[in-house]
């Protein structure tokens, strides 16, 4: 067995309590096996976390992570513009080489900031899931689904892609990688193939995400044609299960807050994304408050634009006090979750636990910063003031990605180099 020991540093826990601790590892098996004093001798390897502040590895709960390749190509645009005019063309022009370069730069990044799970939606998922396993980290993936100006048999492949990608990439990289049915939202994909592919996905056991409520404009459609709002159209459909997921969320009224706390489905705030196009501000007190299961996600690097959950989190209280206009709304403790284990619920994924037992997935976040002193409430902190450039380590399934700022399993300048070249080929191509 060989063992890891994070040495002299304090301990975010469970209950949001932070106490000096050191904490053992055994690699093999990727799992935490102590958290307590003076193992520092315990371990074959030793990580230094003295002045630093060692968490479990933030959780992305919703991204695009290919999206990388589009950062800054199309901003201050509202969604349905910045999607049509924008986004889908340019995602037309994307190779399978394109993803995977897209998907690197994303992995990268993502390291770098502390993150050790995400969910992700996109296209050429075997593409992503090749680099997810090289690059070390945990992920949910899914093809996303969208039928809208496709003919019918365009369509139903493209859904059954979805069901297929579920089916045979779940259990990828010694089991770091896990799958969803990915239909794009509610109003990109026809009823007709909801009906058919949302029971091929129990059947398949997987769950299913999708995006719901980000806008006004998607809630009025749903409304007209079917007399119901949007979640209770998803229930109608059998997409509002337990297991279930979906992203933004902005706009749903009390009826959906209690569907959604009844049925179990999670949601993901994307608080960035939701400011930057203007979709609103999700109720995210209100939605806690029911017992609705929170997470917290970036979205794509094209309309947040970066991948970093600790800023994500600042983010998520400003707003989530905005809305609720209560200052007390959101609070630290609450965001503390929402990185950590709250996502990792939200989405399935066994982490986001910093104790004996759990996955061995941590950031180890530097305190010797002029923006985080002084250190009266490191929880504070957290949410308020740690940015992604202050996280020293990275670990996942008990392996260093990241030790004293160096990614170990990607080269990072060739990463950045590639998707320099590809973002411009990309372009020329889209506006040829």
């Amino acid at each position: 067995m060989a063992t890891l020991a994070i040495t002299d540093g304090r301990v975010l826990l469970p209950d949001a309590t932070v106490t000096r601790a050191d904490v053992l590892i055994d690699q093999d098996a990727g799992e935490i096996l102590e958290v307590g004093n003076d193992l520092a001798g315990a371990g074959d390897e030793t990580l230094d976390a003295a002045n630093a502040l060692v968490t479990p590895g933030f959780v992305n709960g919703h991204c695009h992570v290919a999206m990388t390749l589009l950062r800054g190509y199309a901003d201050d645009k509202t969604l349905d513009a910045w999607l049509q005019e924008d986004i889908w063309p340019a995602e037309a022009e994307l190779t399978p080489e394109d993803v995977h370069v897209g998907a690197e730069l994303g992995l990268l990044e993502m390291i770098k900031s502390g993150t050790t799970a995400f969910a992700d939606m996109y296209f050429e998922v075997p593409e992503i899931a090749d680099a997810v396993e090289t690059a070390g980290l945990r992920a949910r993936l899914g093809h996303g689904v969208v039928t809208v100006a496709a003919d019918d048999e365009a369509a139903r492949e493209d859904a059954q892609t979805s069901i297929d990608v579920a089916r045979d990439l779940d259990g990828m990289a010694d089991g770091r990688i896990s799958t969803a049915f990915m239909p794009h939202s509610l109003t990109t994909v026809g009823e007709e193939y909801l009906d058919e592919f949302v029971p091929k996905a129990r059947e398949a056991g997987v769950p299913i995400h999708y995006h719901a409520n980000e806008t006004a404009d998607e809630v009025a459609p749903i409304m007209e044609e079917h007399g119901m709002r949007p979640l209770a159209y998803a229930a109608e459909k059998g997409m509002l299960e337990s297991e279930d997921f979906v992203a933004h969320g902005v706009h749903v009224d009390e009826s959906e807050i209690s569907l959604l706390a009844e049925a179990g489905t999670s949601v993901i705030h994307c608080p960035a994304s939701n400011m930057k196009l203007a979709s609103g501000m999700a109720p995210v007190q209100r939605m806690l408050d029911a017992g609705v299961s929170v997470g917290l996600g970036t979205d794509g690097a094209a309309s947040n634009n970066d991948l970093s959950l600790l800023d994500e989190a600042r983010d998520a209280a400003m707003i989530g006090k905005l809305a609720a206009e209560d200052a007390s709304a959101v609070s630290a403790e609450s965001v503390s979750a929402l990185l950590t284990h709250a996502t990792a619920d939200a989405i399935g994924i066994d982490t986001g636990r910093l104790e004996a037992g759990a996955p061995a997935d941590l950031a180890v976040v530097d305190l010797e910063k002029p923006h985080l002193t002084p250190a009266h409430d490191l929880v504070s902190h957290l949410a308020y003031a740690i940015a992604a450039a202050d996280v020293r380590h990275t670990i996942c399934d008990g392996q260093v990605l990241m030790r004293d700022r160096e990614v170990t399993t990607l080269d990072e300048d060739a990463v950045r180099e590639r998707a320099h070249e590809h973002a411009t080929a990309l372009i020329d191509r889209a506006e040829a």
